[in-house]
């Protein structure tokens, strides 16, 4: 993937339906940054895909709405296919569901790969909650 000159803002989703609302708030806040989306969904590689077609299809043409392609990846390491898209992309703010508060789910992994991109977290309620990387002193 060539490497945009821009700073990115990356909205990572599943194949479910109501990620709209992830892709829909980094949309909003890339137009804020005037910076480019890009939006960003994980399979496992032995997923069943049919199933998801119409999830993926609408997830697609919500990306479409504001902005932005859909990129899918095939990874059992959805992180670290994440954390790479993202430097690709010039990721400076990454967009996601919440923190499903185990050790070593997605935000945190993806955290620990790249700890200088603040996550943005969208609930079901699209209640926006961020998180800015702490910088550390010397």
């Amino acid at each position: 993937m060539e490497s945009n000159k821009k700073s990115s803002v990356l909205a990572c989703v599943t194949g479910q339906y109501d990620c709209d609302r992830i892709i829909s708030t980094a949309g909003e806040l890339a137009e804020i940054k005037n910076a480019p989306l890009h939006v960003l969904c994980v399979l496992k590689p032995t997923e069943n895909y049919g199933s998801l077609s119409g999830e993926l299809e609408y997830l697609y043409q919500t990306a479409k709405a504001n902005g932005a392609d859909m990129t899918i990846l095939f990874s059992e390491n959805a992180p670290k296919a994440a954390a790479d898209f993202a430097r690709e992309t010039r990721c400076k703010r990454i967009v996601t569901g919440m923190h499903d508060g185990k050790m070593n789910s997605f935000l945190v992994v993806f955290n620990q790969l790249r700890p200088d991109i603040p996550i943005t977290m969208v609930d079901k309620n699209n209640t926006v909650y961020s998180m800015e990387p702490i910088k550390q002193q010397v």
